[in-house]
């Protein structure tokens, strides 16, 4: 088992001198992705008085733990093996065991079944978070899968979800009643995330930093799900429909993954690769949005999508597609366009919108910006998963 910051998960007492609880949280593993963003912003932010933390991954973690900014916090791997790995159980037995938390809190269908460990282990409060569908039935279709959900629901008190759409499907395709299910939007930080000052320089190579330049980004991993083979096949639509756009627009891939070698072979053999830069994984996002005009979330489905909210509170307009949690996000006409997935035409269509009209950009970039401060700040977050938390331990029995 591979540790970080082991041994300091005994930390952190409450304000009157006792241990405040403990929550395990239980990951897939801890690397770039929205889900494990929406983690480390929750501890991070969360008063350190109010409850300890430690993140145990399935299988294992990269250097994005050292966003974690609490020194009490223990990150640890048990380096489960693919498929059924039965020794992975024994294994979070021991922890749980060693730990006690008063809350495993598992996120996403992978670590769901650790949930019946834990009840075993003497835990007495199980969450479970949905951050989105499996990679493997993305649209929620599967009967195997719904069961499988259906069955590991007897273990857990309470399921929260990023968005109303997993919360109604979680309702209506799972069977799950209404009372056990908690709605909470992640929240984004608007200070670390905030609209570009006119003086601030672009984060591009030369051949895309003229102010002249209209620069529609992405950011995302690149993989078949997320869908930015459609993007590029918008751009190269927009540069047939629109041939007065041809020198002035310019798309940036920013992320790094499993279709990177496929994006650049389109972007390649179709001979645009002096307008395209795809950037690669980066780990200077905030600037880098605040250098775009548009932001593009192409994607096939999402739960709810934490790029969006920091591309809104940089003060970007936002096309994206009109799946899952995206709906939620984006008003339609007001802080972006809302367009169909894998439709290559009404996405070339809308960026076409914005780059003949500057005053658009800025009016619907202001709208998002402020529909991020009223409805998805990160204290809001914060509030809301303390309660859920404050809600289930205050209902324990008092320990003699």
């Amino acid at each position: 088992m591979e540790h970080a910051r082991e041994g300091s998960a005994n930390a952190s007492p409450s304000q009157d001198g006792a241990e405040s609880p403990l929550i395990l949280h239980l990951i897939n593993r801890l690397a770039t992705g929205g889900l494990e963003n929406g983690l480390v912003n929750l501890i991070n932010h969360m008063p350190i008085a109010r409850y300890r933390h430690v993140i145990v991954c399935l299988t294992d973690f990269t250097d994005f733990r050292d966003r974690i900014t609490r020194a009490d916090v223990d990150v640890l791997a048990i380096h489960k093996k693919s498929g059924i790995d039965w020794r992975s159980y024994m294994r979070i037995w021991r922890v749980i065991r060693r730990l006690n938390p008063v809350i495993v809190h598992t996120r996403n269908l992978p670590t769901m079944e650790y949930a019946i460990v834990a009840m075993f282990a003497g835990v007495p409060i199980r969450v479970h978070g949905e951050h989105g569908r499996d990679v493997h039935d993305q649209y929620g279709t599967s009967v195997k899968f719904r069961l499988f959900r259906k069955f590991l629901s007897l273990w857990i008190h309470i399921f929260i979800t990023v968005s109303e759409d997993l919360a109604r499907w979680f309702e209506t395709s799972i069977g799950i009643d209404h009372s056990r299910i908690r709605h909470i939007y992640n929240g984004v930080d608007s200070q670390r995330f905030h609209p570009a000052t006119r003086s601030q320089p672009r984060m591009f190579p030369p051949e895309f930093s003229s102010p002249e330049y209209v620069v529609v980004g992405t950011v995302g991993r690149l993989q078949a799900v997320k869908d930015q083979t459609t993007l590029v096949n918008a751009f190269l639509h927009l540069r047939q429909a629109f041939p007065e756009l041809l020198k002035s627009v310019r798309l940036v891939l920013v992320g790094d993954g499993a279709m990177r070698d496929n994006l650049e072979g389109l972007v390649k053999a179709e001979g645009i690769g002096e307008y395209v830069w795809m950037a690669g994984e980066r780990h200077d996002i905030p600037d880098l949005l605040r250098a775009f005009n548009v932001f593009v979330l192409p994607s096939e489905a999402e739960g709810i999508s934490n790029t969006i909210l920091e591309a809104m509170a940089s003060g970007l307009p936002v096309i994206a597609t009109d799946v899952g949690g995206n709906t939620e996000l984006v008003q339609h006409g007001k802080t972006g366009y809302l367009v169909p997935p894998k439709n290559p035409s009404a996405m070339a269509q809308a960026i076409a919108m914005y780059a003949k009209d500057e005053k658009l950009v800025e009016q619907h970039g202001r709208a998002g910006r402020a529909l991020v401060e009223e409805r998805f700040s990160l204290h809001a977050m914060i509030d809301r998963y303390t309660a859920v938390y404050d809600g289930l331990v205050n209902g324990l029995p008092v320990r003699g």
